[in-house]
């Protein structure tokens, strides 16, 4: 079998090593103003299955994360109408106070933008007012595809594009950095995935600020757009290469093995990516959505090892993290997770 051309080898990105990250994705809210149909996760405010985490369970599980190695953590949640500004700086506030060497890479604009119009602050009082109580990073989530049509037609009470973008060059300006991400594979057409890739490679290259780009397929099983076919691994792969072409302004693109798997989240850096995505200790939205893909340490640095690249962790400001992770620590990360996580069998490497 002939190996396939490696985008990055093209790009002339030649280091010797892929990355991965460990953190993770704490929702602290599923209560959601929003109403996305192609989202399994959130909750309308009156629903009795929405919730809030309380705050001895969030750090009880930022402290498991920091036990295995962990320097981040994702923090996201809905679109909570009740919730002012001060209680998220209160929040912020008492992550730092308990870990203050963890980064919070925390809000989607799409929240951002919430809370300006909530508590009527600007988006940069806003960003000032949470970089200051402790937020060190914003993710990219919420873009979906940053052309208007799509959005007004597969959600409605969100954000839309100008103003996520907005939200990304007012952080950007403060000197924060962010992540940018696309969800495709649903009523989008193929020169609106280019149109969302062009904005985003223009506000790159007005700000520099985004470290990295990930896209994913749409999951479309428990959600009201369950009628769509997935996307499939072929169109996932082509449209991480061609993202890697297009967006050369930016220095990283991450594989997305949370939805595609290991197999094609391996081959996703011979596809433009360079980096592994994190391990991800926990996971909510994707996986109410019917897609469940778990792996371990070994095996994420295997996948990387196997196609002849020295596996690095590093951090979210893609910054390598020096300490070698041995077999104690991923037995560690295992004695954290599920049973049915631990006894998992490692799915066969793409050599």
């Amino acid at each position: 079998m002939i190996a396939p051309l490696n985008v990055n080898d093209l790009l002339g990105k030649s280091e010797p090593y892929r990355t991965y990250n460990i953190d993770r994705n704490i929702n602290y809210t599923n209560v959601c103003t929003a109403v996305c149909d192609f989202c399994a996760f959130y909750r309308s405010p009156k629903s009795p299955e929405g919730y809030v985490l309380e705050r001895k369970v969030l750090l009880e599980k930022i402290q498991e994360t920091v036990d295995i190695g962990g320097e981040q953590i994702l923090l996201q949640g809905g679109l909570h109408p009740d919730f002012k500004i001060e209680w998220y700086e209160e929040l912020l506030n008492d992550i730092k106070e308990h870990f203050p060497q963890v980064n919070v890479h925390g809000f989607s604009p799409p929240e951002i933008y919430h809370f300006s119009k909530v508590n009527k602050l600007s988006l940069r009082e806003v960003l000032v007012r949470l970089r200051a109580a402790g937020l060190g990073s914003l993710p990219g989530g919420g873009a979906e595809i940053l052309v208007d049509r799509v959005r007004k037609q597969i959600t409605r009470g969100k954000v839309l594009s100008d103003d996520w973008l907005e939200v990304n060059r007012v952080w950007h300006e403060l000197g924060g950095r962010s992540t940018a991400t696309m969800m495709f594979g649903h009523v989008e057409t193929l020169a609106e995935r280019i149109e969302h890739l062009d904005r985003l490679r223009q506000l790159q290259d007005e700000t520099g600020g985004f470290t990295a780009f990930i896209c994913w397929t749409f999951q479309p099983e428990h959600t009201d757009m369950s009628d769509i076919a997935p996307a499939g691994a072929h169109e996932y792969l082509k449209t991480n290469a061609v993202a890697r072409l297009y967006l050369d302004n930016f220095a990283n693109l991450q594989s997305s093995w949370v939805t595609q798997g290991l197999k094609i989240g391996q081959m996703g850096l011979l596809y433009g990516a360079n980096d592994m995505g994190s391990l991800m200790l926990e996971e909510n939205v994707v996986s109410q959505a019917g897609t469940v893909h778990h792996l371990s340490l070994e095996q994420i640095r295997g996948a990387i090892s196997d196609l002849g690249y020295q596996p690095r962790q590093r951090n979210v400001f893609y910054e390598l993290v020096e300490e070698p992770v041995d077999e104690a620590v991923d037995g560690g990360i295992s004695s954290l997770l599920p049973q049915s996580r631990q006894n998992q069998h490692p799915l066969p490497i793409v050599n």
